[in-house]
């Protein structure tokens, strides 16, 4: 959703249903959408001082033209797409004005001035050449702030004072972090902060009632666990970031998957409290674009007695997994000298582990392995099939017993994963006295 210019913007906003009363909406001009040429600056004037509404849009001004106009009763201002070098002051003194639209101007600095207008909810100044945000600006009611395409380095602390704000777009800048009072924006729904500098997401988001949050196109290697508790969220947007936990593969999946591995992820660190590295996917985790998925995640919709979510059963199949497959996941790793992620199920999708290990057990047990490339990351599903059929034909020859051999969707779709935990352990646990006799032959 390309959030430009202020009726875009504003159309957007609109067409929210959020939860806790009414939404907030500044209104429209009724002249945004007619051509300027067909009515001369002065009469837009002089209809701006009856209407409360000046629409300057698109005119290539690089001076403020009202300075023989009252236009003090403005309520609306949209001044987007001109040359202005700094607000107007004379647009500071519009003590009523509710929205400002300064949209693609060649503004660097915004005047202390602005404090003038308490009424402001609504302000754009998206694509000009801010390098500061200054801390007044955070004294202002605003609902809605854009200040998307500028050079912003950092966000002021004081933006925690904006207790109103619902919307927040500082996408492609600049900011190396964001600062731990974005948690005090309790009225936060949309939070846009794609193509940064961000290395990692501040905790303290957790607690906001965000229904859109996108962080694409950053240096992001983690979602913290605590993130679990967006409920609210909607759509969560993270293509090209270097994710390692979730590992890609999981993000790939949708809000479901990343959101099991974060309840997955938070009970390890509530039974380890003293352990905070995460282990990550090393060499397997390659930057691939991360798609978003249209399932809501939390209860109010039934996602099936295997999503692990909303229902008791869910749970208890999630603990399960836990013990069956996390001591086998740590014996693959001390196996064939590798870390794999903390979802293991997920890392075994694609049967390239399991092929390996059996190869490790019973030397040229797989014959043909399919592995991943740099340039195709992500191997076709015929292809995890074909791994996953030779892998379990491997075991059945190795002497994995019948009644412990998992079945290929166990693997594949990551269903009945106690299972597959079963035929690893199995594997695992043959006597050596087996191989040597398969050695022989």
């Amino acid at each position: 959703m390309a959030l430009q210019g202020g009726v875009g913007a504003v159309t957007a906003l609109q067409s929210h249903h959020y939860s806790s009363g009414p939404h907030w909406s500044p209104g429209v001009s009724q002249y945004q959408h007619q051509p300027h040429t067909a009515r001369s600056l002065d009469r837009v004037l002089e209809d701006a001082v009856s209407s409360g509404i000046l629409n300057l849009s698109g005119r290539k001004l690089r001076e403020y033209p009202g300075l023989s106009y009252d236009l003090t009763d403005t309520t609306q201002a949209d001044l987007s797409k001109n040359r202005f070098t700094e607000i107007p002051p004379e647009v500071c003194l519009f003590a009523p004005l509710e929205s400002l639209n300064l949209y693609h101007n060649c503004i660097k600095c915004i005047p202390e001035a602005i404090i003038n207008l308490q009424m402001l909810t609504y302000l754009d100044i998206s694509r000009n050449l801010l390098s500061v945000l200054p801390k007044y600006l955070f004294n202002l009611p605003l609902k809605v702030l854009l200040v998307s395409n500028n050079k912003l380095l950092s966000i002021p602390e004081e933006i925690g004072k904006a207790k109103d704000l619902m919307e927040l777009d500082v996408s492609c800048n600049e900011i190396q972090a964001l600062p731990a009072q974005v948690g005090r924006l309790q009225a936060l729904r949309e939070l846009n902060i794609r193509r940064n500098c961000l290395h990692m997401l501040p905790e303290e988001l957790a607690d906001l009632p965000l229904i859109r949050l996108d962080f694409s196109c950053n240096k992001i290697t983690e979602i913290p666990a605590a993130y679990r508790k967006l409920r609210q969220l909607q759509h969560i947007i993270l293509d090209n970031n270097p994710m390692q936990s979730p590992p890609a593969q999981i993000c790939l999946k949708g809000k479901v998957h990343i959101f099991k591995f974060l309840n997955i992820q938070a009970c390890r660190l509530d039974k380890k409290p003293d352990t905070l590295d995460l282990p990550s996917l090393g060499k397997r985790c390659l930057p691939q674009p991360l798609t978003d998925s249209m399932e809501d995640f939390y209860p109010s919709k039934n996602h099936g007695p295997d999503s692990g979510i909303g229902s008791d059963s869910g749970d208890k199949r999630l603990s399960t997994t836990e013990m069956s497959l996390l001591s086998c996941g740590q014996n693959i790793e001390s196996r064939l000298k590798v870390l794999l992620p903390d979802d293991v199920g997920a890392a075994l999708m694609d049967g390239v582990v399991l092929c390996h290990l059996a190869n490790n057990i019973s030397p040229r047990s797989v014959a043909s392995i399919h592995v991943p490339s740099p340039a195709v990351p992500k191997l076709s599903m015929a292809k995890c099939r074909r791994n996953v059929e030779n892998f379990l034909d491997a075991c059945k020859k190795i002497g994995v017993p019948q009644d412990k051999l998992c079945l290929p969707h166990h693997i594949l779709e990551e269903r009945g994963l106690v299972k597959v935990g079963v035929t690893v352990q199995a594997l695992l646990d043959l006597p050596p006295s087996r191989l040597m006799q398969l050695s022989a032959i």
